[in-house]
């Protein structure tokens, strides 16, 4: 349930198109604030379980936070790459195949993880499966395809590295 706010495009006076990255970036940072005032609950997810990425750019080395849904199934963390059914990855996805150690951000803290992009085979299963429990999800599946989602575990390396909330 990766959702995603249809971002503004502008048009420069000189006629190029401004990036989408602000707008989508001023969305991430309410999220995030939102996320740790109220220990991990987003009001506008729906009380689902919530994450926040710290990756690494895969060409800029910079530090980027991804909030994101997190979908927790048989004791495992999955994130599914569905980019509210774009036809393209999010840019978090080629950021965790170039470095797949990195912190992530939950309820209890921060923690270091290592990300385990999921088989083909296993990513299309569990697909499937998020796809019959959430319509919502389904409909992301039918407006990406023919891109299959890539599907993502956190493996947790090491108790909260630090507490995130006050």
């Amino acid at each position: 349930m990766n959702a995603r706010p249809c971002a503004k495009v502008e048009v420069t006076d000189a006629g190029g198109l401004v990036s989408m990255a602000t707008d989508m970036q001023r969305f991430n940072q309410q999220i995030i604030d939102e996320f740790r005032a109220n220990g991990g609950r987003v009001a506008m997810f729906a009380g689902y379980p919530m994450v926040i990425l710290h990756t690494l750019g895969a060409k800029t080395d910079q530090v980027r936070l991804i909030p994101l849904v997190l979908t927790m199934s048989g004791g495992e963390r999955i994130l599914f790459a569905s980019f509210a059914g774009s036809k393209r990855h999010p840019a978090w996805v080629h950021n965790l195949r170039a470095q797949p150690r990195i912190k992530v951000e939950l309820a209890e803290g921060l923690f270091e993880a290592k990300i385990e992009e999921c088989d083909p085979a296993d990513a299309a299963r569990r697909v499937e499966n998020q796809a019959e429990l959430s319509p919502q999800f389904k409909a992301y599946v039918g407006a990406a395809h023919p891109r299959q989602i890539p599907v993502f575990l956190i493996h947790l390396m090491t108790s909260a590295v630090e507490p995130v909330h006050e």
